[in-house]
């Protein structure tokens, strides 16, 4: 079983994203043009899979972070 965490899109360049999970940044292919600097997403080998709604992505982070999950 894999655990996706989400990550914020800060920046897009053709059809890559850089994508801040605050430790770190990582760059991800963007198969679709919907999104936008800002949204929190969710990578799959490399590839943006899925927006996630940006409170959902806050408390999915909060979760991970304090360790209730």
């Amino acid at each position: 079983m894999c655990l996706a965490y989400p990550g914020k899109i800060i920046g897009i360049k053709g059809d890559s994203a850089t994508v801040d999970y605050g430790s770190e940044k990582r760059v991800a292919k963007l198969i679709e043009r919907k999104y936008k600097v800002g949204d929190y997403v969710v990578v799959q080998g490399k590839v943006v899979i899925e927006k996630i709604p940006t409170r959902d992505a806050v408390k999915w982070l909060e979760t991970i972070k304090n360790g209730t999950c």
